[in-house]
């Protein structure tokens, strides 16, 4: 064989690992997701994304070989003559003379290789492409070049692509030529330097002119890129963009004109010596104007009269900003924080009170885990909020899906990973402020099956998809499926949905095998015709494959429909990052709509999808690209409508651009007058700002009636005391209105940190706590709730006992309850209110049980504390020493020893008064 013949051997058997190797995985990726997507009555979406990424991959990849193959054949035919020379001192080449067809194929399999390449990365962009087809006109336009926005949200991404494949195309073609010249003869090589034929320099000049050309353009694309600039006080084009920067664009613009206007000419045959100019023009230029002349009137012109300058720019940024983000939707309103609650209208607004949540989500977490997970492979992985009307009361509830992990099963192995153990089961459901006698939570429903004592009742209640990650799993095979425990025996059942990609024979096996990497599913016996494959189970996963356009919020949340049936909701987001004036969010872009709300029944997988902003210009793009997929959200079950709540993510993003985006005078915003901050809290270590919680509470001067929110409190930025506080309304027609209520500025109200710190200097809580946290306790502080009440504020903070040892059971023993200049500890929350309002102007009370449950010593400070009496101190201090001494005695081994001095401690706690005395 010759040693061409082996070249092109090599060549094409690297050709064909490089493509087809991936692109038969690719094409099985396909043919599952075709299926899948077909089953779930979701082809539309699948057909038009893959529509779009064949004809961009088409138009990129087979453009670019077409156009790069035209540019060789062009180049070849005007090359004179072949082989490698040199005039003068002439250097022979007779090996490479043998290798110039070899040399031929290396190019064409070049040229093809690059274009499957360069279509690949054109398929990548098919979300560009399609929104550019189906753009949306917005009613407004930018204030600087008088564009309408829905141009720089749908087109402009698409035609930087366009750009970017024109550049690479032309530069690509510009040396392949080059190089193909240089091999046939157009070029050829002297000891005085390269000598290119008039063929040749025409037709690279022509290339030139053309890449000249496209960089003038991209001086004008540079210009809508100044709408993003970082450069000035706030994002997007400042004083020195628009006069300094945009005025040396629109030169270096007609410089690459220019200098593609003489390369032309160099073709026609003119001299290169005006390429020369003009390129010169622009490098000096670029150099000179691109950075340092905005420099020099940024530091001299700008800075020393910045706010003047700068003023009409913050006010663009502001008014975008706000806009991107919806801020300028919120209602900003007065609270004027009197303190004039009373025992009275503590009644009145009972459902605002017995709605506080009491229990956070991870002490409850760990007790479902220790008391309702029945069995090791079942995990409650997350606890959400919501609520219920239950038995005729509107009441917040705690739920948390009992899930399957298939990480803690107790034999691992494919039959029982993929065939056997397929669902989790049923759910735990509490209200958020009760307790049993023992500090447990209260369970409305519970255990396994689940047992109801309301009136919600669960008749299914597997769960084939959740928040887990599982794999996939077959289901109606012929072996037995685990339901649910019971006792010594297990309940079997069989999956009776009508979703899942059928079996069917022999192709699909061996599909699903080659997907999956996985022999048994090809040979496995208890796989039949009729059995389904459930892939995409993680609910996250599934409405992400078939909406990869939309971003989903981090926290699906279980609601259970009126028919007993359970369903996930998902909220999802358009977002963008191509807004102008927008100040970007950190992993979002600058721009977000919560405009799209997901169910997906936790049994069969059923997915839907509705449209719960429809003035979202993206989610109407999207409607248009993807017909009958999206429903308007008045044709959710109402059941399942009742349920929809302010995403909290998209809630904390908000909470903090209006932290700053509040303030909507330019002078004022410059200053950096107002700055707020989401409040701080610093019970469990370091100061960390507040998660956003839901509650359900009556609107001061807004509603009538209590309602479902989510709200956070404000403190200015370098301060501690509470500014303001923002709450979401969830609840029917009020849903996704935005409330901002603000504090006078000449009334100091206590932050959630100052609260903190006022209970840590109560001597009689502070001691009992420092007791309670030894002898093998931890004691947990729990979330410091701002619940306002009328015109008023209350701070509500519950405390948690648990072994400190793993695992520990958390117990609520205590609630901390804050309101005006008093601090009272109880042993639940109506005890605490009581004790704030009957007393009138209490000064002092304390209270805690000891950890045995022994001692009750109910307690409060007020900004002056009564010292607490001596005798009280002491028995506190004697405690302290029998504990020290057991410990110590615990040490030596000296059992005996160790019992005396602890039951001299329990002796010592019995004699604690009720109430220390003062």
């Amino acid at each position: 064989m010759s040693r061409e013949r082996t070249i092109r051997l090599v060549v094409g058997l690297l050709l064909l690992l490089l493509v087809f190797g991936p692109l038969v995985s690719n094409i099985i990726d396909l043919l599952v997701d075709w299926l899948w997507f077909g089953q779930q009555g979701f082809r539309v979406l699948y057909a038009n994304i893959l529509k779009a990424q064949i004809e961009l991959s088409g138009f990129a990849g087979l453009g670019f070989m077409a156009i790069l193959a035209a540019n060789l054949a062009i180049a070849r035919r005007l090359s004179r003559r072949a082989g490698y020379r040199v005039y003068h001192e002439t250097i022979e080449f007779p090996a490479l003379d043998r290798f110039r067809t070899a040399f031929r194929w290396v190019i064409w399999v070049g040229v093809l290789l690059i274009g499957y390449m360069v279509g690949n990365w054109a398929t990548g962009n098919w979300l560009e492409y399609l929104l550019a087809r189906r753009a949306v006109a917005m009613d407004q336009s930018d204030p600087l070049f008088g564009i309408n926005l829905g141009f720089y949200l749908f087109r402009l991404p698409f035609i930087w692509f366009l750009y970017h494949f024109a550049l690479v195309t032309l530069i690509l073609c510009l040396l392949s030529a080059a190089f193909l010249y240089l091999l046939e003869g157009g070029v050829m090589v002297t000891p005085r330097g390269p000598i290119v034929s008039r063929q040749a320099r025409s037709h690279l000049c022509v290339l030139g002119a053309l890449i000249f050309l496209l960089i003038a353009y991209r001086f004008r694309l540079a210009m809508y890129g100044l709408l993003y600039s970082p450069r000035g006080v706030l994002y997007g084009a400042g004083y020195t963009d628009v006069h300094a920067t945009l005025p040396i664009f629109w030169t270096l613009l007609f410089l690459s004109v220019l200098a593609g206007a003489a390369l032309l000419w160099c073709a026609a045959g003119g001299t290169i010596r005006s390429v020369l100019w003009a390129v010169g023009g622009m490098v000096a230029l670029g150099v000179l104007g691109g950075s340092l002349y905005p420099e020099v009137v940024q530091r001299f012109v700008v800075a020393p009269n910045e706010i003047d300058k700068e003023r009409p720019f913050i006010a663009r940024s502001i008014e975008f900003t706000r806009k991107a983000y919806g801020l300028d939707r919120f209602d900003e309103r007065e609270f004027s924080a009197v303190e004039d609650l009373s025992l009275e209208s503590i009644r009145a607004n009972d459902a605002t009170l017995h709605n506080v949540r009491l229990w956070d989500h991870q002490p409850l977490r760990t007790t479902f885990a220790q008391l309702q997970e029945i069995r090791t492979y079942y995990d409650f992985s997350r606890v959400d909020n919501d609520r219920y009307w239950i038995n005729g009361v509107y009441r917040q509830v705690s739920l948390s899906p009992r899930e399957l992990n298939y990480e803690s099963l107790p034999s691992r192995n494919w039959i029982n990973e993929h065939v056997s153990f397929t669902h989790g089961y049923g759910l735990c459901l509490g209200p958020v402020n009760e307790s049993t006698p023992d500090g447990l939570p209260q369970l409305l429903i519970k255990n396994i099956p689940p047992v109801s004592s309301v009136n919600i009742h669960i008749t299914r209640p597997e769960i084939y998809y959740g928040e887990l990650e599982n794999d996939y799993c077959f289901v109606k095979t012929k072996a037995k499926e685990f339901d649910y425990p019971s006792g010594a025996q297990d309940v079997y059942s069989s999956y009776e949905g009508s979703t899942g990609i059928p079996v069917e024979g022999f192709w699909r096996r061996l599909l699903f095998a080659l997907e999956f990497g996985e022999k048994n599913i090809l040979f496995s016996s208890d796989i039949t015709p009729q059995s389904r494959l459930l892939i995409y189970r993680r609910v996250l996963e599934r409405a992400g494959r078939l909406t990869p356009f939309l971003r989903y919020d981090h926290d699906p949340y279980l609601v259970i429909a009126n028919d007993g049936s359970l369903y996930w909701m998902l909220d999802g987001y358009t977002t963008s990052s191509m807004y102008p004036y927008s100040e970007p969010f950190e992993g979002i872009g600058n721009y977000i709509r919560n405009s799209v709300k997901v169910t997906i029944n936790a049994y069969n997988g059923d997915v839907r999808f509705y449209i719960s902003d429809s003035s979202d210009p993206l989610i109407q793009a999207y409607a248009r690209l993807f017909p009958g997929i999206f429903q308007p959200l008045a044709s959710m079950p109402q059941d399942l409508r009742a349920h929809i709540r302010y995403p909290e993510e998209l809630f904390s993003i908000q909470a903090n651009m209006y932290a700053v985006f509040h303030m909507t005078d330019p002078r004022v915003f410059y200053n950096r007058e107002d700055v707020w901050r989401v409040a701080q809290s610093a019970a469990r270590g370091t100061a960390s700002p507040m998660t956003p919680y839901y509650t359900i509470m009556k609107l001061a001067g807004v509603g009538t009636a209590e309602e479902f929110i989510l709200m956070v409190p404000f403190t200015p930025a370098k301060k501690d005391n509470m500014i303001a506080w923002m709450a979401a309304r969830c609840d029917g027609p009020s849903y996704g209105k935005v409330l901002v209520f603000v504090f006078p500025k000449q009334k100091l109200i206590y932050g959630p940190q100052q609260i903190e710190s006022r209970v840590d200097q109560d001597p009689g809580i502070s001691q009992l706590l420092t007791l309670w946290g030894q002898g093998g306790s931890q004691v947990i502080r729990g979330t410091l709730l701002v619940i306002p009440v009328r015109n008023s504020v209350l701070y509500v903070e519950p405390l948690y006992l648990a072994a400190s040892a793993g695992g520990g059971l958390p117990q609520l023993k205590r609630v901390i309850v804050s309101y005006a200049d008093n601090v009272v500890m109880e042993a639940n929350l109506e005890t605490a209110l009581s004790r704030i309002f009957e007393g009138g102007a209490i000064t002092t009370s304390s209270g805690v049980n000891a950890p045995s449950g022994a001692g009750a010593a109910p307690g409060t400070a007020a900004a002056r504390p009564e010292p607490i009496s001596p005798d009280f101190q002491a028995l506190v201090r004697e405690a302290n020493q029998h504990y020290e001494r057991s410990q110590q005695l615990l040490r030596q081994g000296d059992w005996a020893g160790y019992g005396q001095e602890t039951k001299k401690l329990g002796d010592v706690l019995k004699r604690l008064p009720s109430v220390p005395p003062r």
